[in-house]
Formats: C-alpha cells, sequence, structure tokens
C-alpha cells in the first residue's frame, strides 16, 4: 500500500507544516474573554458539530443576533429549533457529549470556534429564557467551554463568501422539490408543490 493510499501520520504533517506561532497558541483560551462575548452578541450563525460511536455530524444554527445566550464564562446556551427532526445532534449529544462550534460572521474576515462538552435540556425556566417572539423551544443545549478561539478568515476570501458576485444563480442547479422527487422516484410533476412548500417552510415556519 503506497503511502497516498494508506494515509499521512502525525509525523508526516508535521514535517510539511510549520508549528503554530506562539501568539496563535496563547490566542486558545480555557474561557470567555469580554471580546468573545462581544462577538457572540452579534452571532446569527455557527455550525455545530456532534458525534457518536455510529458516525460524526455537522448542523447549521440560525437566529438573530445574540441567540447564543453567555450564562457565565464558562457556560453558553442555545435553543434548538424545529428543522427536519432527525435530530441527530441532540441524539449524539446523548451518547457522546463532544462537540465543537464554528461561529461565521457575515462580512467578516474572522471565525470564532467553541470547543467543548453539552447536554439537551428541556427545563422550563432555561427554556423560557430562549423564547423568541412567541415561540418557546422544546429543549435547549448547554455547553461547557473547553477552548475558545478566534481563526483566521482565509478561507472566506478564497471562498469570496461575502462577494455579491459568488451567489449562485437558482436556476443553474436542480431545485430542493426536484431533488426530492427523483429520490423518491415520484413523478417530477410533483416537483412544483414540494418547492412551493419547501419555499414557504424555510422563510415562515421558523419557530413552529
Amino acid at each position: 500500500m503506497t503511502k497516498a493510499q494508506s494515509g499521512l501520520t502525525e509525523t508526516d504533517l508535521d514535517q510539511l507544516y510549520a508549528p503554530p506561532a506562539d501568539h496563535i497558541q496563547k490566542a486558545v483560551m480555557s474561557e470567555l474573554l469580554s471580546f468573545h462575548v462581544e462577538y457572540l452578541a452579534k452571532a446569527t450563525f455557527f455550525c455545530l458539530a456532534t458525534g457518536r460511536e455510529s458516525g460524526l455530524d455537522a448542523s447549521p444554527r440560525g437566529g438573530p443576533r445574540g441567540f447564543v445566550h453567555v450564562l457565565d464564562k464558562k457556560t453558553v446556551t442555545f435553543a434548538d429549533w424545529p428543522g427536519n427532526n432527525r435530530i441527530e445532534s441532540l441524539r449524539n449529544l446523548t451518547r457522546d457529549d463532544r462537540l465543537g462550534m464554528l461561529f461565521l460572521f457575515p462580512g467578516l474576515d474572522v471565525f470564532m470556534r467553541i470547543n467543548g462538552h453539552g447536554f439537551v435540556t428541556d427545563e422550563p425556566a432555561l427554556c423560557a429564557k430562549l423564547t423568541e417572539g412567541t415561540k418557546t423551544p422544546k429543549t435547549a443545549i448547554v455547553v461547557t467551554v473547553d477552548e475558545v478561539l478566534f481563526h483566521c478568515g482565509k478561507a472566506v476570501n478564497r471562498a469570496c463568501l461575502w462577494n455579491p458576485a459568488s451567489r449562485i444563480d437558482r436556476k443553474s442547479l436542480p431545485t430542493p422539490g426536484q431533488m426530492l422527487a427523483a429520490m423518491t422516484k415520484q413523478d417530477a410533476t410533483v416537483a412544483e408543490a414540494i418547492d412551493a412548500q419547501y419555499n414557504h417552510a424555510v422563510k415562515n415556519d421558523l419557530y413552529g
């Protein structure tokens, strides 16, 4: 088996990459500092990574500014709002409490990462604290922060993520309805109805 087939070892990687600069190492904190809290107050989107023995999962989470609440310098929490009801992140956390959070900030060339441990709760007072409008979540995830760090935004710039010219023409790709109809072996004529339902749900059924 060649190295390309077997994969590189950690020693191989150390030979290929220079170690991170000292200031990068020192910028990994074990608790939230004031500027982490400031960024969380503006955060509207992050990806949540979880896993268990059957595999790994990453799911998007979004909300109004400050939807991730800081309880103290070691603890944050956020509501679980309706998605596709697979609830894989929640199921994972009941088996393996490790998680990662990767925050993107629209228009900014910086990421923020939180690595830690979490659990799912339906504690009434906490869920009430996370109410948005008239909707109260069924559950919340409470995270103990092990590591928090900022990550450079080179990936944002390589992707031209915030450049309006990077927006994809919806007509250039199959729609959700077309894909679902094909995968479920339904007649293509149902695709428009699926798309209409999907487009309404993602814009209007955000909390229920």
